[in-house]
């Protein structure tokens, strides 16, 4: 299974915003005012509209954990729905198995979730998945393994309270369904979607 290995708040610097590929922040407030190299850069400069649609587009990838030839297949099914592409695309992604887990507050990021469903301990409707981009559909049941509910950081994450489920996803305990497809409004990441479809149009 591809992945990147590479350093997980590099493209975060280079924005200039937390993506929340971490759960350690406190660091990286400081380090969000410097861009990636031995230096760092002198300002941002002046973008063209290439970059900023490319940015956009690096930035998408990294907050949902994903390598461009995924990324660039959720475009081109986005894109035979007659519906607006971006915001089939973004929905696309947000149903993906790994996200549910996350946004369901069983992991503390994406990539956490990522690695559980990979290792087997996420069901769906009472089977083992272990595909992450498994497209999760209305009325399907997310649930935990025992083996994942015993893991510490889990369990906290578990019986913390003040975690507010989106409302296209239901919560209880250990369990989780889907009750509608996500919608544009549920979007909580600062995307311009419009700037990744006019990327990929070019």
């Amino acid at each position: 299974m591809a992945r990147d290995n590479g350093p997980k708040n590099k493209i975060a610097r280079r924005i200039g915003e937390d993506l929340g590929l971490k759960t350690n922040t406190k660091s990286l407030e400081r380090r969000l005012l410097i861009t990636p190299g031995q230096h760092g850069k002198k300002g941002r400069g002046k973008q063209s509209d290439y970059a900023i649609q490319l940015m956009e587009k690096q930035k998408a990838k990294a907050i949902y954990g994903i390598l461009e030839r995924q990324f660039r297949n959720y475009y081109i099914e986005a894109s035979r729905n007659p519906l607006a592409t971006g915001e089939v695309m973004l929905s696309l992604l947000e149903r993906r198995l790994d996200n549910c887990v996350y946004r369901l507050g069983f992991t503390p990021t994406r990539r956490a979730a990522r690695q559980l469903v990979a290792h087997g301990n996420v069901q769906v409707d009472g089977k083992k998945m272990t595909i992450p981009s498994y497209p999760v559909k209305e009325g399907q049941v997310i649930s935990l393994s025992e083996t994942a509910i015993n893991i510490p950081y889990i369990k906290d994450s578990i019986a913390r309270d003040g975690y507010v489920t989106p409302t296209w996803l239901e919560r209880k305990a250990a369990v989780g369904n889907m009750v509608r497809k996500p919608v544009r409004a549920d979007f909580t990441e600062n995307i311009n979607d419009q700037l990744i479809v006019e990327f990929y149009s070019r």
